[in-house]
């Protein structure tokens, strides 16, 4: 029996679970370890062995959800902040929402990985999350999600129901554009050279007015260019300028990662960036800078000059 070839979309459903990518390598290593010694009492004429796997994954993340706080994003936790010289002290007893790295794992979908979706679907409880995921993203029956959570087709549906509601206001996923995107590259290229270059002017101009800054695992977050343009005055006050971008992909959107020049030369890895492209402006860039980040990403912690 060959497990390996469902590892890949293993790790994402356990991702969309869970908000956490080390994590959900962890719950996969734990499915694969629990069919492996029980393959023998695999029966093919029940199940295939896909729906078989993701029965065992969905009791190991549910049981796993009984001992975890959801995973947030700042901007789930309270109101933007007004002050854009505020201090910047991380809250590290918050277990924040990770990116997925894409590059790591050929998972063909990936709308369904964006940030605001699984910060969102954190909210639920976890059966429901469960439910959405196999009915919704990976298309299974509702007869053969009911076997999966040991319940029935009726109250797959109700669940299901219940989830769309609570997830009605996250906003229309058609709107916002993905990697693929040429325009979204585009803006998103535009961005990262007015980055480096300290240009803050050229950062604003490329924003919609409403558009969000939050840097886990810092709390708090701003809305609106005028707030995130003087939030970035103060970065590049602190910091200088002549910073280094390398573009990935995390989750379906177009992200970088951000080195800042040290004063021995060449660059530090300083943060991984998140980009939300809608109507060709960012709507909102989600900021890491947690070493378990830049870990699943695999990026240089230090690039030289040369």
């Amino acid at each position: 029996m060959d497990l390996e070839p469902y590892r890949a979309e293993l790790v994402a459903y356990c991702y969309r679970m869970l908000g956490s990518f080390h994590e959900a390598e962890d719950l996969v290593q734990e499915t694969m370890l629990r069919a492996w010694k029980a393959r023998e009492r695999y029966d093919s004429s029940r199940a295939s062995v896909r729906t078989w796997l993701y029965r065992i994954a969905t009791n190991v993340c549910l049981t796993a959800l009984e001992r975890r706080a959801r995973r947030p994003l700042p901007s789930g936790l309270g109101a933007p902040s007004e002050d854009p010289g505020a201090p910047l002290t991380p809250a590290f007893d918050i277990p924040w929402l990770q990116p997925f790295p894409d590059a790591r794992y050929d998972v063909e979908a990936r709308g369904d990985l964006r940030l605001a979706l699984v910060a969102a679907m954190q909210v639920l409880p976890a059966r429901q999350r469960a439910v959405l995921v196999l009915r919704e993203v990976l298309e299974f029956s509702a007869a053969e999600v009911a076997e999966q959570l040991g319940t029935t087709v009726a109250a797959v549906n109700s669940a299901l129901q219940r989830a769309r509601v609570a997830l009605a206001g996250v906003g229309d996923p058609g709107e916002v554009a993905e990697p693929a995107d040429a325009g979204a590259r585009e803006v998103v290229a535009r961005y990262a050279r007015a980055f480096e270059a300290g240009d803050v002017p050229g950062l604003v101009r490329l924003l919609t007015d409403e558009a969000v800054l939050e840097m886990p695992p810092v709390p708090l977050w701003y809305r609106g260019s005028r707030d995130y343009g003087l939030f970035m005055e103060r970065v590049f006050a602190l910091r200088g300028t002549g910073w280094l971008t390398r573009a990935c992909e995390a989750g379906g959107q177009p992200a970088f990662a951000a080195y800042a020049p040290v004063p021995e030369g060449g660059f530090r890895l300083h943060t991984l960036q998140v980009f939300t492209v809608v109507g060709g402006r960012v709507a909102r860039n989600v900021v890491f800078a947690d070493p378990q980040v830049f870990a699943a990403f695999r990026l240089p912690p230090e690039i030289s000059s040369d």
